[in-house]
């Protein structure tokens, strides 16, 4: 017995797809036979990443440089999305930055950036995708993280946007779990060029890519978080309400 819809033909639009987590959702939708629409700031990075699936996959990519910020921008976005594929069943929400650590040191300008991203970023495509997916009865995944879940001393408005986003993604489903399904995905450190940067002059914590940060095996990788957007993506009726990745040994971090 067949579980699970088939993507074929299927519209994606994936955020912050220029690389990472993003990249290898794209990639991993595209094997499952969907058309997948791109967005990131990186239009030189999202042309490379659709030869590479049309290659790949003989898939159907459309590229929309998008800054997420700018609900203009958002708005372009999915009605590039729906002039081009005639309809939205799939949102990926996974553009998201982090700035800085300390709060009592952290500039302002951190602050903004983070919350214009990981919260304002993915309330206006979620508004904008809203009225197709559920014409379509699709699916809106949101990428949030273990920095969501649970209290922690390291970067508090990070973990902060990240509990936005899980709460306003069960808050959504709540309102609309009739008409669409709605995943919110949590991983710990995922191994990609993620970046905490930071606009102070004395940062104190490791700015290097979490890719040099943690070898093979001691971090979850990009392709794991995709394969959980295709499981999430592939359900029908029923949906994954929340889905989490962690490393082995992560919650033996939280003991005492």
């Amino acid at each position: 017995m067949d579980i699970g819809q088939d993507l074929t033909g299927k519209t994606a639009v994936v955020t912050g797809a220029s690389s990472g987590i993003g990249a290898a959702t794209a990639s991993a939708l595209a094997r499952e036979g969907a058309d997948v629409v791109v967005a990131a700031r990186r239009e030189a990075r999202l042309e490379s990443l659709a030869a590479d699936l049309e290659s790949a996959h003989d898939a159907s990519v459309a590229v929309v440089p998008t800054d997420v910020t700018d609900e203009s921008a958002v708005a372009a976005l999915v009605e590039a999305a729906v002039e081009r594929f005639d309809g939205v069943d799939v949102l990926v929400n996974n553009a998201g930055v982090a700035r800085g650590s300390d709060l009592a040191e952290m500039p302002t300008e951190d602050y903004r950036t983070m919350m214009a991203v990981n919260c304002d970023g993915m309330f206006y495509a979620t508004r904008e995708a809203l009225p197709h997916l559920r014409e379509s009865a699709g699916t809106l995944v949101f990428i949030g993280s273990f920095a969501g879940q649970y209290p922690r001393p390291f970067n508090p408005v990070y973990a902060a946007t990240k509990w936005w986003t899980r709460g306003f993604a069960k808050s959504v489903s709540a309102q609309v779990g009739d008409d669409c399904a709605v995943t919110v995905i949590n991983p710990a450190a995922v191994r990609t060029e993620f970046t905490v940067e930071s606009e102070a002059e004395d940062a104190e914590f490791s700015t290097a890519p979490f890719e040099e940060q943690f070898a093979p095996g001691e971090a979850i990788e990009p392709e794991e978080v995709a394969e959980a957007v295709v499981f999430a993506a592939q359900q029908s009726p029923s949906m994954v309400s929340e889905l989490d990745l962690y490393d082995r040994d992560k919650l033996t971090l939280l003991d005492g």
